[in-house]
């Protein structure tokens, strides 16, 4: 049959008379408009809906949290010196304190392990200028050493790979120190953030790999015996320059002594210029926040001065004129007989005020670093003259 002669048929529903009956019965309601009860859903519909539901509840606490203010982050310039809690990295250290000052620059002059306390100097704003200066400063640690076990983190957090009996007499000790004074050669641990191929080594080494570190020179100033508490413990100061790992120190002591050893505690006192006195910690910090947050306190208290990283250079002080000069980035001619007779690298200053780092020759001033220190500047310190 063709479309044409399908077309002119009409064609009746078998359910017509079905409806037409019911509809006579329920007093002329027509049946066909009656709602429908809704199928029960199929297992697969049940979970598209229960995705839809989740999706549209993650979109509105999205939106929730868009329209919720947030912290305008702000120009911060100066040193925190946290006292580092044991158990936190320097990482998320760093992360805390630019939370807490709505910093929108920040970093840390010197990883400190997990595992050790003490001195972390953060830097905020314009500080990052200066971290070089603090990462190449002398720094002072005390730490004790276990005897009896060598692990392989050379801390206690690692594993145990070589175990001793013997424990060493105060002699012994100190008679062993002298060969780790002075420029030395000192392998680093096979767990550290030393980088192979572009890799940090401490992540080779948990994948089950072969770390292999080359020995480097390191320069220790001093290194004393402080106390021995009991025959299986010995607790040591040192200070030393940049690259030295402690724990290195306390694995090596171990093997030359033939007892074998590991860090179990360790506190960093000291980190160029900053101190104990100059520590705060986290508790102390968080409620100067909380005073501050209700006037009755500054956060500024809490910073050390841009410049304190710079206490082993040379000040110089220019007049403002000189000073707008070495901000746009231009040399200044030194004139006059006057002029300071200068050699090297200095710090520039104008009324007090910290503007550039500089290298002075030849008669003449020229910026290599150029400082903005708008907004909120460190005042920790300065009621003490320093």
């Amino acid at each position: 049959m063709s479309n044409e002669q399908r077309s002119g048929l009409s064609f009746t529903s078998p359910l017509a008379g079905e409806v037409a009956e019911r509809s006579e019965a329920g007093g002329g309601v027509s049946f066909a408009k009656r709602p429908l009860p809704n199928p029960p859903p199929q297992a697969g519909e049940e979970m598209e809906r229960s995705a839809q539901g989740e999706r549209e509840h993650t979109e509105q606490a999205a939106k929730k949290r868009k329209q919720q203010p947030r912290r305008d982050k702000r120009d911060v310039h100066g040193w925190v010196v946290l006292d580092k809690p044991t158990g936190m990295t320097s990482t998320h250290a760093v992360a805390v304190i630019r939370r807490l000052f709505s910093a929108k620059r920040a970093g840390h002059a010197g990883t400190l392990d997990p595992l050790a306390t003490g001195c972390l100097p953060i830097a905020l704003g314009e500080a990052t200028k200066t971290v070089p200066f603090i990462m190449d400063s002398t720094k002072t640690y005390r730490f004790t050493v276990r005897w009896g076990e060598e692990r392989d983190t050379d801390d206690s957090e690692g594993r145990v790979v070589e175990v001793s009996d013997a424990r060493p007499t105060a002699e012994q000790i100190e008679a062993i120190l002298p060969r780790f004074t002075g420029a030395i050669l000192q392998t680093p641990p096979r767990y550290s953030a030393i980088k192979i191929d572009g890799e940090r080594a401490y992540d080779i080494a948990r994948d089950g790999e072969v770390v292999e570190l080359q020995p480097r020179e390191v320069e220790i100033d001093r290194l004393d015996l402080i106390e021995m508490p009991d025959p299986g413990h010995a607790v040591f100061e040192t200070d030393c320059g940049k690259g030295t790992y402690v724990r290195a120190l306390a694995r090596d002591f171990g093997r030359l002594l033939g007892c074998k050893g590991h860090v179990s505690a360790l506190r960093r006192t000291c980190v160029g210029p900053f101190g104990e006195d100059e520590m705060i910690s986290l508790e102390q910090l968080e409620a100067l926040c909380d005073r501050a947050a209700a006037g009755e306190a500054s956060l500024a208290d809490a910073l050390w001065p841009v410049e304190t990283a710079l206490d082993d250079i040379p000040a110089l002080a220019v007049n403002r004129s000189d000073a707008a000069r070495l901000q746009r980035g231009q040399a200044v001619i030194l004139r006059g007989r006057d002029a300071p007779i200068l050699e090297g690298l200095v710090y520039v200053t104008v009324a007090g005020e910290l503007i550039a780092l500089a290298e002075t020759g030849q008669g003449q001033i020229v910026p290599k670093r150029v400082f903005n220190l708008a907004g909120l500047t460190g005042s920790a310190g300065k009621e003490k003259g320093m």
